[in-house]
């Protein structure tokens, strides 16, 4: 058995040519790029139980060479994916079911007739690889480039393969995704937290592609250093697999997801104080405002069921392709894998930021909350009709109670926290109507807004997060 660590880029046939005389992968070859065109089949029964386990099983012709491999699917990061890998070679093009045995084969399957497997998929492509070797802090490592332009087939559907991928044969995984970020910041690349047997199993059902990664099972000790790190990955996955559905699907729903976990990663960086010091989001902070700045105003204006939300969902599509066109899309999500495989927000971090990331999960989120709760400027019945500016500048600050309150009420110690949640959700949804409805609309918003403040202050929650 051997562990793939990799990465995959979705990119252009002419950025994969590109690549091929590219410096910074000219200076570290070690030979000249090899083409070869691989052919896989892939296997499972007709109820799907391989993909239910989470493993996939091929059979690969590459030149003369038959191989038969058990992938299982592994945990990702922008893109950065790192998984099992059984590897045996053959003497001819048919499954040799003796060697998947209980050193590999899921012990979900351990019932499973494996004479039920059958053909369901094929992945053909021509791969164009080379060996890149250098020193990184005096340690060698050595990245296997492959540039792979090629067809996902199953039955009368297809989806084509054009992408970069990147795998360490030596040195540390943060080496692959210092050389993503690099080529990411002059190419159009994407990062693609989606393999080929995914693909495969998207043809025959568009939802057989899970969009959410497992949570990261929390506890009341969490640290707020684990906190950090869990949250922002599980966002940044999600992100990613949003972003590669909608690209495909193209449905509204995954447009409005996306631009949703865009905030809650966005709101990550004010809610943990020092533990994550301002001087470590810095990087990110810009270009994810810039990014809701294009896609929040279509999500509120796509809710609109006329011409005008028609139109504001369609040209979501145009949007979400320009912004993935740009190298900074790419940039911006391997950059933050990077960031988060170093733990970059830990270093200089001042004294009192790592008491505070110390802090347990319960104990934290209660201050935490309070704060934000404490702040929030909530309308009240005498509010003249001009203040509501003041109301819309709390929209921040109710996106990161949101995310705290989404992800973590369950260990909030006040009463009925699920009813604050979604009565603060209330108050956001109002307040993000305001600017999208008629000038004559405006009053009747402006009294349900007050009254949504009412509401939430008599919230006994809110009474005790004030005190």
């Amino acid at each position: 058995m051997g562990k793939e660590t990799e990465i995959k880029l979705r990119a252009s046939a002419e950025v994969l040519a590109a690549l091929r005389t590219h410096p910074l992968l000219t200076a570290r070859l070690v030979d000249d790029w090899q083409t070869t065109t691989l052919y896989n089949q892939y296997y499972d029964t007709a109820a799907r139980d391989l993909a239910n386990a989470k493993v996939a099983l091929r059979l690969r012709r590459d030149g003369d060479a038959i191989i038969q491999t058990l992938k299982s699917r592994g945990q990702s990061v922008a893109g950065l994916s790192e998984r099992n890998e059984w590897d045996w070679y053959l003497k001819q093009q048919t499954l040799d079911f003796s060697l998947l045995g209980d050193s590999c084969w899921p012990a979900a399957l351990a019932e499973l007739d494996k004479s039920t497997l059958q053909p369901v998929f094929t992945t053909d492509f021509q791969r164009t690889r080379a060996l890149l070797r250098w020193e990184r802090e005096g340690e060698e490592v050595e990245i296997e480039a492959a540039l792979d332009l090629g067809e996902v087939s199953a039955a009368d559907a297809r989806e084509a393969i054009s992408e970069l991928e990147l795998e360490v044969r030596k040195g540390p995984a943060v080496a692959l995704l210092e050389l993503a970020l690099e080529l990411c910041r002059d190419q159009v690349l994407m990062p693609c937290d989606i393999s080929k047997a995914e693909r495969g199993y998207r043809l025959f059902d568009a939802g057989s592609y899970a969009l959410r990664l497992d949570n990261p099972g929390w506890q009341a000790d969490t640290s707020v250093d684990g906190v950090i790190e869990g949250l922002i990955t599980q966002l940044l996955g999600r992100v990613q697999r949003l972003a590669e559905q909608y690209r495909f699907a193209r449905q509204w729903k995954l447009f409005r997801e996306l631009t949703g976990n865009l905030a809650a990663l966005r709101a990550c960086f004010g809610v943990f104080d020092l533990a994550l010091p301002r001087s470590a989001a810095q990087p990110f902070i810009v270009p994810f405002d810039q990014l809701l700045a294009v896609f929040h105003p279509l999500v509120l204006a796509g809710w609109a069921d006329d011409s005008e939300g028609e139109a504001a969902r369609q040209q979501a599509s145009d949007v979400f392709d320009q912004q993935v066109a740009d190298p900074g899309w790419g940039a911006l999500f391997v950059e933050l894998g990077l960031w988060l495989l170093d733990k970059r927000w830990q270093a200089n971090r001042p004294p009192r930021g790592d008491r505070v990331a110390a802090l347990t999960l319960q104990r934290w989120l209660l201050a935490a909350v309070a704060k934000e709760i404490q702040e929030l400027r909530v309308p009240h019945n005498n509010d003249p009709d001009h203040h509501v500016s003041e109301w819309m500048d709390q929209l921040p600050r109710l996106g990161r109670l949101q995310l705290l309150l989404g992800n973590f009420r369950s260990f909030l110690e006040v009463p009925e926290p699920d009813r604050l949640f979604g009565e603060l959700n209330k108050l956001q949804a109002l307040l993000e109507q305001y600017l999208q409805v008629a000038e004559e609309q405006r009053e009747l918003l402006l009294a349900a807004l007050r009254k949504q403040g009412q509401r939430v202050r008599k919230l006994n929650a809110w009474r005790e997060l004030n005190q």
